[in-house]
């Protein structure tokens, strides 16, 4: 888990990225290192870009430190007791320090230039071999998607790599200038994605292929993000320094439009694409739900190739292109003991490691603070997405384990057998909890037989933790993205593999947020389709419940009604980005949603949670320090240090706030 540093610069083009793998074979979705320009001048070389195009995606999405750039520091984690320098930097919290060596959303800087330029040369030679102008639309919604990915998190960024602006290039150049914000989404974003929405066809050529509503709905957050630019409410600086000027004239106004009436689109020609009926369903793990039809656009892994993945099926390093981001968020749920006698004598191990959606490996590097708990998850008896979220359930597998003893004992020296509870977070806090006070004796009276610092409550044989007891140690699970293998039997399976289900990036439900966010900032809208109406669709959804997930029972319910009573009748930024925290929470949306309507220092300046020791269960109040240069990351240190410049001039081109 070392820090890596992005070597490559601006310039030197590996047109597309290497990979573990060493065969020279060419497999679908198997990327190529430093291919040349002599490959990319035959319609087979174009075919290959096109499909490391969608290949270059897992070396971002579901890599943890891409993830942990993306979610800690913000209101939904914070580091975990396991943490490393990679996670407590990006907090803000005193305990790292943020730099251009530290920086983790350095793992995209790499990735999307090299594949920007893969997709350049797709672009530049594709109509002149007869390449179909939907495959070449494939290349420029990439291209706008990476280009999109970069100005958000950086601000405005090179679009000529050395052979001009939006070309493909091969020369080893040293020297880059960086364009403004403005520039790269009037040159390069908009433009791409209104041609690829033009060119790409209403349903997907391959499985998990882009089309036309994957374009709108890029094309929609890009005008919402670059009307928020433009508008700039809390005057956060942008870099290079510029007017926040539209160069075709537009105010931010025209943009919020533009975006509402997009994303609009996208819901009236959804193509193959729908909401679930549930929540539940969603994001259920299975062979025939994993790429189910609310989800439009998805990092891809198998569990029938390690060729395919870049990684292995049965033990994952924890390097890309693994799908390994849930780990980050698993605590050390194992450490949790039952006892072998009535007495708690004997301890043995009644939770393992497995291979299913509400266990995995864990890595306990990020840990969700107790306001995620107490404020945006207020709502667990309506809502069905706290049940959908979290793993707040930990129950007995010990037969998989090995163990055949039939009955444990657990809290209160109770009987507990397989498949029943063994450690649960409280939906509220009880003031009858009894904590630990020691854990060296196990003669001494208040000693922590959970061995995890959990409580114990009267008449119940699991260990609890109210909300407000949740620690850097011990917090719950991240369900939704947890592990699903078909091959896992009757044991435990391989839970120390890099997850085999996709990665999603994309999901169409997010079309409804983007137009209720527009519709605040002042779109006009249609009958029907106002902020509430967009936002309510959601909401009824969530309402409705088919399985109770952490009581392992079906629970059939529609608490719709509840649920959009509860809809004020006046729709504000604040509630949209609280819907949005509970419909996206942990997939990596929350930072770039903080820093588009300006509302990281408000929403992340403080926190609660229990400390890393077993016996810290009284939450401490922690502040972030969220200063206005933070709402760009710093560029790469290795891509500074690759350029042929002054000292002065490197100064120049990196983010202010970080020389």
């Amino acid at each position: 888990m070392n820090r890596s540093r992005i070597l490559s610069y601006i310039g030197i083009a590996l047109i597309a990225f290497s990979v573990a793998a060493c065969s020279d074979d060419l497999l679908d979705e198997q990327p190529r290192s430093k291919f040349g320009p002599d490959f990319f001048s035959t319609e087979k070389g174009l075919n290959a870009g096109i499909t490391s195009l969608y290949a270059h995606m897992r070396w971002i999405y579901g890599q943890a430190y891409y993830y942990n750039a993306c979610l800690t520091g913000t209101d939904e984690y914070t580091w975990a007791q396991s943490a490393d320098g990679n996670f407590r930097d990006m907090d803000l919290s005193g305990v790292g320090q943020l730099t251009p060596s530290t920086s983790r959303s350095d793992v995209i800087w790499g990735v999307c230039f090299t594949n920007i330029n893969t997709a350049n040369a797709i672009i530049e030679n594709g109509e002149g071999l007869g390449l179909a102008p939907a495959l070449i639309a494939e290349a420029r919604f990439f291209r706008a998607f990476d280009y999109f990915l970069l100005a958000q998190t950086f601000g405005g960024v090179p679009l000529d790599l050395g052979s001009g602006e939006l070309k493909f290039n091969i020369s080893p150049l040293r020297t880059s200038v960086r364009n403004t914000v403005a520039e790269v989404y009037t040159r390069a974003i908009f433009p791409d994605l209104l041609k690829a929405i033009n060119d790409l066809p209403e349903n997907p050529r391959v499985t998990g292929g882009v089309t036309k509503n994957v374009a709108r709905l890029y094309l929609a957050k890009a005008y919402l993000t670059y009307g928020w630019w433009l508008e700039n409410p809390n005057g956060i600086p942008t870099y290079p320094e510029t007017q926040r000027q539209d160069p075709d004239g537009h105010d931010a106004a025209w943009y919020f439009q533009e975006a509402y009436d997009v994303a609009l689109e996208g819901i009236k020609k959804p193509g193959p694409y729908r909401l679930m009926d549930t929540f539940y369903e969603l994001h259920l793990g299975g062979e025939d739900n994993e790429r189910n039809a609310e989800m439009m656009l998805w990092a891809d892994h198998t569990e029938e190739s390690e060729y395919y993945n870049g990684g292995s099926l049965s033990y994952g390093s924890g390097g890309a292109p693994d799908n390994f981001a849930v780990w980050m968020v698993t605590c050390n749920y194992t450490l949790v003991r039952s006892a072998k006698d009535a007495a708690r004598t004997v301890d043995e191990s009644s939770v393992h490691r497995e291979a299913s959606q509400a266990y995995g490996r864990p890595w306990t590097r990020m840990a969700p603070p107790v306001e995620v708990f107490t404020n945006t998850f207020a709502d667990k008896t309506y809502d069905s997405r706290y049940d959908g979220t979290f793993v707040t359930t930990y129950r007995a597998n010990w037969f998989k384990g090995g163990v055949t003893q039939e009955v444990l004992y657990n809290a209160n020296g109770m009987e507990v057998r397989n498949g029943d509870a063994i450690l649960t977070f409280l939906d509220e806090d009880d003031p009858n909890i009894v904590f630990p006070t020691q854990y060296a004796d196990k003669s001494q009276l208040g000693y922590d037989y959970s061995n995890l610092g959990a409580g114990e409550l009267p008449g119940r044989a699991d260990y609890v933790v109210g909300p407000s007891n949740i620690s850097r140690l011990r917090y719950p699970g991240l369900w939704k993205l947890g592990t699903y293998r078909k091959d896992t039997g009757d044991g435990l399976g391989q839970p120390n593999a890099g997850l085999t289900r996709p990665y999603y990036v994309a999901k169409f439900s997010e079309f409804y947020f983007i137009a209720a966010e527009a519709a605040v900032k002042g779109a006009q809208t249609e009958s029907g389709y106002t902020a509430k109406d967009l936002i309510n669709v959601i909401r009824a959804r969530a309402g409705k419940w088919i399985w109770d997930n952490n009581g392992n029972q079906e629970k059939v319910a529609d608490y719709s009604a509840e649920m959009l009573d509860g809809t004020p009748d006046e729709i504000t930024i604040d509630f949209i980005l609280a819907e949005r925290s509970r419909e996206y929470f942990g997939e990596g949306y929350r930072w770039y949603d903080l820093v588009r309507t300006q509302k990281w220092q408000q929403y992340a300046a403080t926190y609660s949670i229990a400390g890393s020791g077993r016996l810290d269960w009284q939450a401490q109040t922690f502040t972030r320090t969220i200063e206005k240069f933070h709402y760009l990351r710093p560029i790469p240190q290795g891509q500074i240090d690759a350029l042929d410049m002054s000292e002065e001039e490197k100064d120049a081109y990196q983010n202010p706030g970080y020389n």
